[in-house]
C-alpha cells in the first residue's frame, strides 16, 4: 500500500470520532501552549529586572566599603570611602567615565507651598548625580560644585514632591517651585530645580525624594555612625559597556594608592550592573528551566493520553485490522497507519498549541500585571516536542496493531 493511501486511511480513522480525537489532542495543545507561555513569562521577568537595573544609571559602577573585622574597611579606625578625596581622585585620574557621584540619605519632614509632608527621603549628592543616574532636570538646575563648597541650602525636588507641595488638585504645578522656600527638618532651603518624572526603580521612588548638596547633609542632618568625611557609596558612570573593565581596573588602582593599601587587599568593593544582571539572569534561567520542565510534564501527560486512546482504538478496530490484513495489508502498513494517526493528532495539537501559546503570551502580558517576552526558540522546540510525543507514544499501539493475527482479528467480537 502506498504512503499516500495509508495516510488517507489514517485520516479517515481519526475523523470517524471527531470529539474523541479533539479531546486526545487537548493534552498536547495545553502542554505546547504552557511551554510557550511559561517561557515567555520567565523571559519577561528577566527583561524587567534588567531594565530596572539599567534604569539606575548607564554602565554604572558601585564602589562600597569592604567589611573588615572591625567594621567597614580594612580597620575600624579609618574610613573606607572618603569624601571628597576619593571622588576627586576618581574624577581626576580615571579616564573613560561620564561622571562620579556620592550619595548620603536621611529622612526629614518637608513643608512648602502651604503643604507638609512627613518622612521624606532627603538625598545629599554631588553635581554629577544626573549624569551618573541617567536622570534629567525638568525645571531649573541641579546641585553644583559651588553649592557643595559653600554649603548652600538649596534643594531640587523630585517630580511627585513638587506636585505634592506646589501642585493643584487637577494635576500640574499651581505655583512655580523655582525660588520658593521649603523647610526641611528645621532648615529653610531654596528650590532651584525640579527633576523629571522617573518613577519607581527597584524599591526606590525617585520622584518622592528631595536632592540637596551632600555637604549640607553632613552639616545639618548627619545622624548615622559615619562621620562627615565618609560615605557609604560612590557611583561611577563609564562611557560605554566596553570600557567597564578598564575603568574598574583604574578605580581599583587609584583608590588603593589613595588608601595606601595594595589592590589585592583593597578596603573597598566594586560591583557593576552587569554582575547584578548576570546573577539575576542565572536565577531566572533556573526558574525558566523549572517552568519548562513543569510545562513539559503536561506534554508527557498528553502523550500518555494519545497512547491510551490509540490502544483503545486498536481494540475497537480489531476486526477492521484483520480484514485489511486478509485483503493484503502487510504488518508494516498497519503499523504505519496507526503511527500516522498518533503523529497527526500530536502535530495538530502542536500547531493549535503554538497558536494558543503565542496568543496567550500576548494576552497575558496585556491583561496581566507581569511582563511577557516571547522566546522565539520555544516555538520550534515545543512543536518538535509534540511531534516526538506522537512518535514515542504512538509507536507501541501501532506495533500492537501490526502484531495482531489476521484470523484471530476476524473472529474478534
Amino acid at each position: 500500500m502506498s504512503f499516500r493511501r495509508t495516510l488517507q486511511v489514517a485520516w479517515e480513522g481519526l475523523t470517524l470520532n471527531k470529539v474523541r480525537s479533539f479531546l486526545t489532542t487537548l493534552g498536547v495543545i495545553i502542554g505546547v501552549a504552557a511551554v510557550i507561555v511559561m517561557m515567555a513569562v520567565s523571559a519577561g521577568a528577566e527583561a524587567e529586572i534588567a531594565d530596572q537595573i539599567n534604569a539606575l544609571g548607564a554602565n554604572l559602577i558601585v564602589v562600597m566599603p569592604a567589611f573588615g573585622r572591625g567594621g567597614f574597611g580594612s580597620g575600624a579606625d579609618r574610613p573606607s570611602l572618603n569624601y571628597p578625596e576619593d571622588l576627586e581622585v576618581i574624577a581626576q585620574d580615571v579616564e573613560g567615565i561620564n561622571g562620579v557621584s556620592a550619595e548620603q540619605s536621611t529622612t526629614q519632614d518637608v513643608e512648602g507651598g502651604g503643604n507638609a509632608l512627613a518622612d521624606v527621603s532627603i538625598v545629599g549628592t554631588t553635581t554629577d548625580f544626573p549624569a551618573v543616574r541617567d536622570y534629567d532636570v525638568a525645571l531649573g538646575r541641579f546641585v553644583t560644585d559651588e553649592d557643595n563648597e559653600r554649603k548652600q541650602e538649596v534643594a531640587v525636588l523630585g517630580y511627585s514632591i513638587a506636585q505634592d507641595l506646589f501642585g493643584s488638585q487637577s494635576g500640574g504645578l499651581e505655583q512655580n517651585p523655582l525660588g520658593q522656600k521649603v523647610e526641611i527638618g528645621s532648615v529653610n532651603f531654596v528650590v532651584v530645580g525640579v527633576m523629571e518624572k522617573k518613577g519607581v526603580v527597584g524599591n526606590t521612588d525617585y520622584d518622592a525624594r528631595v536632592y540637596i548638596p551632600l555637604d549640607v547633609v553632613f552639616q545639618r542632618f548627619q545622624t548615622s555612625r559615619f562621620g562627615g568625611d565618609e560615605v557609604r557609596t560612590i557611583l561611577v558612570s563609564a562611557e560605554s559597556k566596553e570600557k567597564l573593565a578598564d575603568v574598574m581596573n583604574q578605580i581599583t588602582t587609584v583608590l588603593a594608592r589613595a588608601h595606601e593599601v595594595s589592590p589585592s587587599e583593597a578596603d573597598f568593593n566594586l560591583t557593576t550592573q552587569e554582575s547584578v544582571i548576570e546573577a539575576q539572569a542565572s536565577t531566572t534561567e533556573a526558574f525558566r528551566s523549572l517552568l519548562g520542565w513543569v510545562a513539559g510534564v503536561s506534554l508527557v501527560v498528553g502523550g500518555i493520553g494519545i497512547m491510551n486512546i490509540m490502544l483503545v482504538s486498536v481494540t475497537e478496530r480489531t476486526r477492521e485490522i484483520g480484514l485489511r490484513q486478509a485483503l493484503g495489508a502487510r504488518p508494516r502498513d498497519v503499523r504505519l497507519q496507526f503511527l500516522l494517526e498518533a503523529i497527526i493528532l500530536s502535530l495538530i495539537g502542536g500547531l493549535v498549541g503554538v497558536l494558543s501559546g503565542v496568543g496567550g503570551s500576548h494576552l497575558f502580558g496585556e491583561l496581566g500585571s507581569m511582563r511577557t517576552a516571547l522566546v522565539p526558540t520555544s516555538i520550534p522546540m515545543s512543536f518538535a516536542a509534540a511531534a516526538a510525543v506522537g512518535i514515542f507514544f504512538g509507536y507501541y499501539p501501532a506495533t500492537q496493531a501490526a502484531q495482531l493475527d489476521p484470523i484471530d482479528a476476524l473472529r474478534h467480537e
